[in-house]
């Protein structure tokens, strides 16, 4: 298939699904076939101590008042010194990593009123909802708007061992038909079947449509250690179909960068 049509194809496909997905009669939670809407969100803090008591915040208060908002599983996570030798932290992060599942649009624009409207949750967070200026709860959150896969239309939850851990991974493009075809190499390629196949089992995989180093596609994988995860890498490494699929040349080209981040659950993430 010659460039020019795969991308008139494939976003035909990519934006059809968005706005079936997107479009009217879907304000209220996902119906089966339907692809989630998975807003990533990366908190700062400015300190340990900070990011440890929105730790607590998140677990009493504020996960307990998106389920009932319909907002789940949800999944926080953090970044530690020892998981991740290649960044070469000084310490561990005190960044947090927020995972929030949508089921429609309107669940995401109508959040904070949802939330501001929870009487439990500005109760049970006033501590943190209440901080003052002077020493506010976090200094800042980023945020990223993915819509899911086909090939993983909704978050899944394929460990809550003890052990486990998250490896996030974002692949950013050069042109958004390269990342188009990144996406496809995923789908129709069979790329996330492999990742099954070899004992790397999604969490997520989603397209950006808002935030930060766009194009980009952003996926995770969930893990029960961090000998499966070693493992299930070297299986993939390894296996026909990879070998066959990466010298394919419809996906050439289609990664100009990749962000790799090993992250551990913390208290109360459904993750």
């Amino acid at each position: 298939m010659k460039r020019r049509d795969f991308l008139t194809s494939s976003a035909a496909a990519t934006f059809g699904m968005a706005a079936t997905t997107l479009g009217p009669g879907t304000a209220t939670a996902a119906t089966a076939g339907s692809k989630a809407l998975l807003e990533l969100r990366t908190y700062h803090f400015a300190s340990a101590a900070k990011q440890q008591a929105f730790v607590d915040f998140l677990a009493t208060a504020a996960i307990p008042a998106l389920n009932r908002a319909g907002v789940k599983p949800v999944g926080a996570w953090r970044l530690l010194k020892d998981d991740n030798p290649g960044l070469k932290l000084e310490a561990d992060s005190t960044d947090l990593y927020v995972l929030l599942p949508h089921g429609s649009p309107a669940s995401v624009a109508g959040l904070v009123k949802t939330l501001s409207g929870d009487s439990w949750f500005t109760s049970d967070g006033a501590g943190t909802l209440m901080a003052p200026k002077d020493s506010p709860a976090y200094t800042r959150f980023e945020s990223s708007l993915l819509l899911a896969f086909d090939g993983a239309p909704q978050v899944e939850v394929p460990t809550l061992a003890a052990d486990r851990l998250l490896q996030l991974r974002i692949y950013e493009s050069h042109s958004d038909e390269r990342a188009l075809a990144k996406i496809a190499m995923f789908n129709e390629g069979g790329e996330i079947a492999i990742f099954r196949r070899c004992g790397m089992n999604p969490v997520f995989f989603g397209q950006a449509l808002v935030g930060t180093k766009l194009p980009n596609l952003t996926y995770a994988l969930g893990f029960e250690n961090e000998a499966a995860m070693k493992e299930g890498w070297g299986k993939f490494g390894k296996d026909p179909g990879w070998l066959q699929l990466r010298n394919d040349p419809t996906y050439a080209d289609t990664v100009s960068n990749i962000t790799n981040l090993v992250l551990r659950p913390v208290k109360g993430s459904q993750i």
